[in-house]
């Protein structure tokens, strides 16, 4: 499931995002060293949903550029509180929503703390 899917409102239509240029994937050794990672722990993270990929035909995995960053972020949240990957993937979900939640402030004009709490 990509982090769009998991975004979405069960009831709004699915966007279609269609590439003006082709991205360039990263295989999995290259995220891998990037992210000081082993292999295998990127594999099991892709496998827990906590990162996109994509797999080819041969099966291997391909990934986005955003990849490396996603990964140290997971790595930074690991470290710093004490929770398992599962717990992981509903902070980084709240973290997204809560970027889509400040963005779509600064684009109205008001700020955070001129609402009420309630």
């Amino acid at each position: 499931m990509t982090s769009d899917q998991r975004r979405r409102r069960p009831d709004a239509p699915a966007v279609r995002v269609y590439e003006l240029a082709p991205v360039r994937k990263l295989g999995l050794e290259s995220v891998a060293r990037s992210a000081g990672l082993h292999p295998d722990l990127v594999r099991r993270m892709v496998t827990l949903g906590l990162v996109d990929a994509t797999r080819d035909p041969a099966g291997r995995l391909w990934f986005d550029p955003s990849a490396p960053r996603t990964l140290a972020r997971i790595q930074r949240l690991r470290a710093g509180l004490p929770l398992n990957y599962a717990s992981i993937g509903l902070v980084l979900d709240l973290l997204d929503r809560i970027s889509l939640l400040e963005s779509a402030l600064r684009r109205t004009g008001a700020r955070s703390d001129d609402l009420p709490w309630t």
